[in-house]
């Protein structure tokens, strides 16, 4: 359990750092955070991964990999999106201009980009990642477990009450840092 664990968290600053880069590239006006945690995690590209790796292994190589692991992926961010905005109040992205859309939550460009982004994530992030966990202290992991969980928890009572993703970001954060 401590090894998806791991991955979860992996994958999830690993997600928050390329949202950052694509922000930067792109130089997106809307560069608001897209997490809902006060650290630095997206858990929507940690979920995906973890969905992703519990396929089973036949699914998780060549032309299988892009396509059903394309197509968790792209649910996990739908149901992500949904459960977002069903219980918290909240839209953490809005896809409604891009092509082949489905209700703002997934679109056909970034589905087919998880699709490609799985095969570098699967074969040279996650053994080294799964390589790490083994090695880390099962204290160290239970610590970082306490810190993620009262961190989520503080950061969803928040969006439950507010409803708001910029407020969580002023008081993440107070001075912009996309200045």
């Amino acid at each position: 359990m401590a090894e998806y664990l791991w991955i979860f968290w992996s994958f999830s600053l690993l997600g928050w750092v390329l949202e950052r880069l694509f922000a930067a590239v792109t130089r997106s006006p809307r560069r608001r955070r897209r997490c809902l945690l006060l650290l630095p995690l997206c858990p929507v590209y940690g979920l995906g991964m973890a969905a992703v790796l519990a396929l089973p292994p036949s699914l998780r190589s060549g032309w299988p990999l892009y396509l059903w692991g394309g197509l968790t992926a792209t649910s996990v961010e739908y149901i992500y999106h949904w459960w977002g905005e069903t219980f918290l109040g909240v839209s953490f992205w809005d896809y409604t201009g891009v092509f082949g859309n489905l209700r703002g939550r997934v679109c056909l460009p970034f589905s087919l980009a998880w699709g490609l982004l799985l095969f570098p994530a699967v074969y040279l992030v996650t053994p080294p990642v799964v390589a790490l966990a083994d090695r880390v202290p099962i204290g160290v992991t239970w610590w970082l477990l306490l810190a993620f969980t009262a961190d989520a928890v503080c950061s969803l009572r928040f969006l439950a009450v507010t409803h708001d993703l910029e407020a969580l970001r002023a008081v993440i954060w107070p001075v912009s840092a996309d200045r």
